[in-house]
This record gives structure tokens, sequence and C-alpha cells, in this order.
């Protein structure tokens, strides 16, 4: 498994207007059936940078479904989020390699 992960620092003054059009945008992604699910999450870290930082993974099965992402949706996908908030965001993106998972087994 594969999370692509998607930093973004918005502005205050567009701090609602972007969470309630990423909340649209997050399920456009998963549409294109190259991820199995996405978690959007608050960076509560303070920062010196301002405004509010937010993080987005997607969860790939595969490297092989992240590329086809990159080659027919990524750069489509991308544009809607630029048009609208062009300088009032910074992005940036990682990959990152599951390589074990644990949890907690709870037994009354």
């Amino acid at each position: 498994m594969i999370i692509y992960n998607v930093t973004i620092n918005i502005e205050e003054n567009i701090h609602d207007e972007w969470l309630n059009w990423i909340k649209e945008h997050i399920p456009q992604v998963l549409a294109t059936g190259k991820f199995t699910d996405a978690k959007l999450t608050r960076v509560l870290v303070e920062q010196d940078i301002e405004g509010f930082t937010y993080s987005i993974q997607y969860r790939a099965k595969s490297r092989e479904d992240l590329e086809a992402y990159y080659q027919h949706h990524a750069d489509r996908l991308r544009q809607d989020g630029l048009k609208r908030f062009a300088d009032k965001m910074l992005a940036f993106r990682t990959e990152l390699e599951i390589i074990d998972e644990y949890s907690v087994t709870f037994n009354p």
C-alpha cells in the first residue's frame, strides 16, 4: 500500500470556502478508482507560517495505481484548486510506503 499525502496551508480569509471545496474535491479524487480511501486531517502543531494547515492522505493499493492517477487524473484535478485559490494556498505532496500496520484490540 502507498499513501499519497497532500499537505496544504490555507490563508485564514479563504479557510471556510476552501474547506467546503476540499470536502467536495476528495470524493472526485476517489472517483478515479485509484485510491481505496482518504483521510482529511488538520495539522495541530504550531507553525511559523500563518493560516491553517491540513493533510489529506489518499491510500492506493499499489505504486502502479498512484502512477496511473498521476498520468490520467492529477493535472485536471489540481487545476480546479489552483484556479480557485491560486496564491492563497501552498501545497506539497509526499508519497509514503506502508511497511506494516498495527492496531489495538480490546478484550473486555
